[in-house]
Order: structure tokens, then sequence, then C-alpha cells
């Protein structure tokens, strides 16, 4: 091969490679940007000074441990997930949790037990340095997502909370209580992640409120 003709030969694929570049580029610029999402949204302020309040030393209450909740497999993600018919899953590529799921829901039914059981102190595991739990709370999310339509086209949605708990005496783990929490919440428009994120958020008051209920019917430890 000939000097000339190999320097055409590297010429052609340096312009291939540029090309080839460019339409990557040129992909990158046309995707849309990522959306991340928190829970309890607008409340975190009122959440952190309940949490902040100590208990007084002649205070009655329990301090009530929230160890970290156990979520199905599918769920243990960065992305926003929506169901599809029965067996189908979605994972959003552009609407993704702006925390860790598990982290978030515990977080936010801290907040919300806070506020309905103001006599008890309420704490999230791990522990801080000289706290340990009267009783704690095991969650475990099997479903936590927006329900859509199979095949898609109807833009009627919901979003779907279910949720088994446990109330332990921290002493020696015997179950005082527990529970399920199944919650469809209507009205979600399909595609508006930030609606299905607040009907999400609301579920989670109505498993806080089943979870205060138990902790005053469950027996003192």
């Amino acid at each position: 091969m000939t000097t000339v003709a190999r320097s055409s030969m590297i010429r052609v694929a340096l312009l291939i490679t540029l090309l080839s570049l460019a339409g990557c580029f040129s992909l990158s610029r046309q995707a849309p940007p990522q959306q991340h999402y928190v829970l309890g949204a607008g409340e975190a302020r009122e959440r952190a000074a309940l949490l902040a309040d100590p208990v007084t030393e002649d205070s009655t209450g329990d301090v009530i441990g929230l160890r970290p909740p156990r979520l199905a497999d599918y769920l243990a993600t960065p992305f926003i997930v929506v169901r599809r018919g029965g067996h189908r899953v979605e994972f959003s590529e552009y609407h993704r949790w702006g925390e860790d799921v598990g982290r978030a829901i515990n977080r936010t039914v801290a907040g919300r037990l806070a506020a309905r059981t103001q006599h008890h102190r309420i704490e999230v595991a791990p522990w801080p340095v000289g706290i340990s739990p009267d009783r704690m709370i095991q969650l475990q999310i099997l479903h936590f997502e927006g329900l859509a339509t199979e095949p898609p086209g109807d833009t009627e949605g919901r979003a779907h909370l279910l949720a088994t708990w446990e109330i332990l005496r921290a002493g020696d783990g015997a179950v005082l209580a527990r529970g399920t929490t199944d919650v469809t919440e209507e009205g979600w428009t399909v595609g508006d992640f930030d609606g299905l994120v607040n009907l999400l958020d609301a579920a989670l008051d109505v498993l806080a409120d089943d979870l205060a209920r138990a902790l005053q019917r469950a027996p003192a430890p």
C-alpha cells in the first residue's frame, strides 16, 4: 500500500470517528433532563422540630425506634417504579428518587409518627449515642409505585402502597403487634411524576395512622 493510500484511509477513519461522536453528542443533547423527587415536601421543618424535641425525664413516653425497612427487591432502585398490568414494571430513567427510598420512607414515617404520638420519642436507626429504644417498628414495603393500564394509552392511574409491619419489644424481640397497610390513592395522571410522589406521600400518612393506633394499643414493654 502506498503512503498516499494509507494517508487517505487514515483520514476516512478519523472522519467516521468524528461523525460518530457528533451523533452521540447530538443524542445526548436531545435526551430529557433527569428529575429527582423527595418524600415529605413542605413538612421537613415541622418534623425536624418534633424529632429534635427530647422527651423529658419525667415523661411516661417510650422511645420508639424504626429499624431500616425491608423493601421488595424491585423497589430497591433509584428509579420511580410504575406497574403496568399484573406483572410488568417500568423503571423511570428520567424520574428518580433524590435519596435512598428506604431511608426516605423511614424518615417520613418517623416524622409523621412524631406528630401523632408526641408523648413518645421517635428515632430511626442507627440510634443516637446513649439512646436505646423501648419498642421497635419493622416495616416491610411490598408495593410503593404507580399503577397504569396495560397496554399504555389510558392516562388515569393510581398510586399503591402495600406494607406489613411489626411492633417489637426491644429487650427480647417479642412481637407486640403486627398488621398490614394497603392503600390505593386515586387521581394520578400517568406521566405526572410530581403527582405520583404526592399520592405516595399521602399513602404514608395512612401508614403512620395505623402505626400510631397500634402503638397506643400495644402493651407497654
